[in-house]
Parts: structure tokens; C-alpha cells; sequence
């Protein structure tokens, strides 16, 4: 099992100083999440050559590995234009990923709501182009459900996952998106099985608590969607059953720690939630 840390909180740390610094915090792995001077946001990546040579050396050097890169790009929204520019961009990804030796990437779905069907249409052409390079480099895709994608239902993503019917796409949990993507970690679980092969974990509040006045959104109405990435045991996501039914699954993939909250306190919440996991992990035996 990998417990990798997602860096975003440190984001501003230079990228070949990153690996030390995650070290320091007591991890041997990185899930790569979108920076400025490597792959940013919804933009083509900016990382040359060189710099992803210098950067496997300076992992090397620290005695860290990357556990998967996490690209974001808009690869299913319905704008043709849109999309075609993110399978460039997602090109160029892929090859940063095999040159780095990394194995696995992970995304969401992207898309809009609203457009669900002229989506899903844009995201199978877009896996239609990309899943022989993901072949042909040997790389693991796996995906999840994110509030305001084409799906945001767990249940309804492992079926989407199913009928792509490829052995190099997996499923993602992301434990901060329970509230969002059905309420039912352990049956989201129990239904993946073997396509599980990531867990994003952080804490968050239930939103749709007190009949839905949890938070009060203006104007009235809005499809605006909201969530937190907070350390466990902040919000009122059952880790306890989480756990359990990753245990009964007998998940062997990666948990990242992933909380975005805290940027003032990035270390110590780094920390914590390497602790934390470790904590769950030891009572797994």
C-alpha cells in the first residue's frame, strides 16, 4: 500500500526543493496535483524536458517516489474546441508521466451537469484518442465522480468505469466528496471492488444536513456545489466505517491525504493526517 501526500498546500515550494520537503513530513510518495511550473490547471503543462530530468533526480535524492501525476483538464465539456485542446494537453501529460516512471495518473470526469449526455459524448471520444497512449506507456488511469462533473454519483461513475471495459481504468474514492457522491462510502466500496484503486482522504461537513441549511448559498437556488478538504476528525465523514470497508475489500492501491484547508498550517496538517492514516492502516492487522 502507498501513503502519498497530495502537496497542493505547498504548492509554492520550488518544484525541485518538493521532494525533500516531503520527506521531511514524513512520506515516501507524492500524488502530483496541478502546479504553475509543471502542469497547471486546464492549461497545456509547462514543464520541459530537462526540468522532469532534474526533478526524477531530486526524488531519487530525497528517497521519494511519485504515486501518480493528477492532471486536470476540460476532456468532456461539451465545447469542441475545449475538448481537443485538453487531449493536446493530455498528450503531453502522458508523455511527462512515462518519462518520469510513474505508472498511474488520476482525473475527474469534468463536464457539465447540466449537459450530461452531450458530456459523456465528449468524454468517449476523448478516451477513444487517449486510452492506446495510456496502453502504450503502461499507465493506470483512474477516475472519480467531482461535484459539479457529468456524474457526481459514486454508483453511477463505477458503472461508467465498468463500461469502459479497459483494464488500464480504475475508480477513485475521494472521501471529502462523500456528501456529494452519494452518502454511502462503504457500499460505494463494496460495489468498485477491484476497480478501487485510489483513495483521496479529508474530512468534510455534511452540506445537505439540517433539511439543507447546513449552508446557506444566495442567491436562492443556485447549483453551486460545496465541499471542504479538511484533516480528519474535523468534519462528518465516518472514517471508522471508511476504513472497515477497505479492509473487507482487501484495498492494497494508494491513500493520499489530500486536505486544502489549512495552507497556513501546511506542515502540521501534513503531519497529522500521516499519522492519522498510519493509525487506521496498524489497526487493519
Amino acid at each position: 500500500m502507498k501513503i502519498a501526500l497530495d502537496p497542493y498546500m505547498i504548492r509554492h515550494v520550488p518544484l525541485l526543493e518538493l521532494p525533500a520537503v516531503v520527506a521531511e513530513l514524513g512520506y515516501e510518495w507524492i500524488e502530483l496535483s496541478p502546479r504553475e511550473d509543471f502542469i497547471p490547471f486546464f492549461r497545456h503543462p509547462r514543464v520541459d524536458d530537462g526540468t522532469v530530468r532534474t526533478f526524477r533526480k531530486a526524488l531519487d535524492a530525497a528517497g521519494v517516489r511519485i504515486s501518480s501525476l493528477l492532471p486536470l483538464f476540460s476532456w468532456s465539456g461539451p465545447d469542441e474546441d475545449d475538448r481537443q485542446a485538453a487531449v493536446r494537453y493530455w498528450k503531453r501529460a502522458i508523455q511527462i508521466c512515462s518519462d518520469l516512471g510513474v505508472d498511474s495518473m488520476i482525473s475527474e470526469f469534468n463536464g457539465r451537469p447540466e449537459a450530461a449526455e452531450r458530456s459523456e459524448a465528449q468524454f468517449w471520444r476523448t478516451m477513444d484518442e487517449l486510452l492506446p497512449l495510456f496502453e502504450r506507456e503502461g499507465i493506470k488511469l483512474a477516475l472519480e465522480p467531482h461535484p459539479d462533473d457529468f456524474i457526481e454519483n459514486g454508483y453511477d461513475a463505477v458503472n461508467l468505469i465498468r463500461g469502459i471495459n479497459h483494464p488500464n481504468v480504475t475508480f477513485l474514492y475521494c472521501a471529502p466528496h462523500t456528501f456529494h457522491i452519494g452518502n454511502d462510502a462503504p457500499g460505494i466500496i463494496r460495489y468498485a471492488g477491484d476497480l478501487l484503486t485510489h483513495v483521496h482522504l479529508a474530512d468534510a461537513f455534511d452540506h445537505t444536513a439540517s433539511s439543507g441549511n447546513r449552508y446557506i448559498l444566495n442567491p436562492p437556488g443556485t447549483p453551486a456545489r460545496i465541499h471542504q478538504h479538511l484533516d480528519i476528525g474535523q468534519g462528518e465523514v465516518d472514517f471508522d466505517e471508511l476504513f472497515r470497508e477497505l479492509r473487507a475489500n482487501d484495498f492494497d492501491g494508494t491513500l493520499t491525504a489530500c486536505v486544502f484547508a489549512w495552507e497556513e498550517r501546511a506542515k502540521e496538517s501534513s503531519a497529522f493526517m500521516r499519522t492519522k492514516i498510519d493509525a487506521y492502516v496498524a489497526a487493519w492487522s
